[in-house]
């Protein structure tokens, strides 16, 4: 599964980036097809049933696609992977894809966790010092948890900056428990 991921996310990576389409838009796009279809269990099946004609299943995709105003290159590379019967790796295509792209324009992803919602100024300056550590751009998503007390815990790919007062709390306890021994 992963050789089919990687080869279809990169082939529509270098789609989007060639034709200098718009990222985020793309993106929006071909999530948003993503999550109807895993939402869609009967859709789904459709796609998926190798008994059903190929031009019925686009017919179906193109009602969709018309009716979420989906770009003609997302609906089409759909309609690829309905045509090669590789629709069921929708979900793991994109989350490959998102991450390609990201890597082609020179993006990280950051997930960031506050014990309170960050202001405009808060949120620009944490995403410029993550750029100055990652050295690429930053796209954030922001979640609140008041559990770590303050401060906030950045998570880029598998690296986590934790700079909260719970994790300070807890360094501190293994320091004290470690000096006690």
């Amino acid at each position: 599964m992963a050789s089919v991921t990687s080869t279809y996310a990169r082939a529509f990576t270098d789609v989007v980036v060639e034709q200098r389409l718009d990222p985020e838009k793309t993106v929006a796009e071909i999530r948003s097809l993503a999550a109807l279809v895993g939402s869609n269990r009967e859709l789904r099946v459709v796609w998926e049933t190798p008994s059903i004609p190929t031009d019925q299943k686009v017919r179906v995709l193109d009602g969709i696609a018309q009716r979420l105003g989906v770009s003609p290159v997302v609906r089409n590379f759909v309609a690829v992977l309905i045509d090669h019967g590789r629709v069921q790796f929708l979900e793991a295509i994109v989350k490959q894809f998102e991450q390609d792209l990201n890597d082609r324009l020179g993006f990280a992803e950051a997930e960031v966790t506050s014990a309170r919602d960050l202001s405009d100024d808060e949120r620009r300056e944490l995403e410029s010092r993550v750029a100055q550590l990652t050295g690429k751009k930053v796209r954030a998503k922001y979640l609140q948890d008041t559990s770590i007390l303050g401060g906030a815990i950045v998570r880029v790919g598998s690296t986590i900056y934790d700079g909260s007062v719970a994790g300070q709390l807890e360094r501190i306890r293994e320091q004290l428990v470690g000096s006690s021994n």
